[in-house]
């Protein structure tokens, strides 16, 4: 498994110009994630891009690790927030029971389809019993590009169910909401909340 060239090449070219499109308020679901979470629970952020999400769990308290592929929105994420994010891709993730959660907002939809169980399994093994994950993805029905040339796997309701569901997770809700992408598009996402056993 490794990680999409072109995408990792459009953030690193991008990244000033695509985090300033984004404000400095919270993604929508993150307070309604945090809320199920002890006080002082240890996150782990995949794709953090500018950091307006972990700046967020920082103010309210929480352990945060933010990580993103890109070298170049890790920078931004330092300047912008001063947060103590790293590089990370991932393919990367090796920790093992460490995260009470991991909070990945439009991230794993560059994941190629191929390569989703390893992803989510170490996720999964990231996590301590009973750990809390929330994902984000761009719903459709075939991987594909972007008008941007980005990566993403566009599954459809069932698929990353069923995906969640053989890498052990319990999905304990999911929403669907319009929204429109970085390159202007407009598409149906799925926000999916999801537990390891306990």
């Amino acid at each position: 498994m490794s990680a999409d060239a072109a995408t990792l090449a459009f953030y690193e070219a991008q990244a000033p110009r695509y985090t300033m499109s984004f404000g400095t308020a919270p993604s929508r679901d993150l307070d309604a994630f945090l809320d199920r979470l002890q006080p002082g629970a240890r996150i782990l952020e995949l794709g953090c891009g500018a950091g307006r999400d972990a700046a967020r769990m920082l103010e309210r308290g929480f352990d945060v690790d933010p990580t993103d592929g890109s070298v170049a929105m890790v920078r931004k994420a330092k300047e912008r927030f001063d947060l103590p994010a790293r590089t990370m891709r991932f393919d990367e993730l090796g920790a093992e029971h460490i995260y009470d959660a991991v909070w990945a907002h439009a991230s794993l939809l560059h994941v190629a389809r191929m390569d989703m169980p390893e992803v989510l399994t170490a996720i999964h093994r990231a996590l301590v019993p009973s750990g809390w994950h929330q994902a984000s993805f761009k719903l459709g029905n075939d991987e594909g590009r972007d008008l941007l040339g980005r990566l993403h796997n566009f599954p459809d309701t069932d698929w990353i169910d069923e995906q969640y569901r053989l890498a052990g997770f319990e999905v304990v809700s999911k929403s669907t909401y319009p929204g429109k992408g970085a390159d202007g598009t407009m598409r149906d996402w799925i926000a999916l909340t999801c537990r390891t056993p306990s």
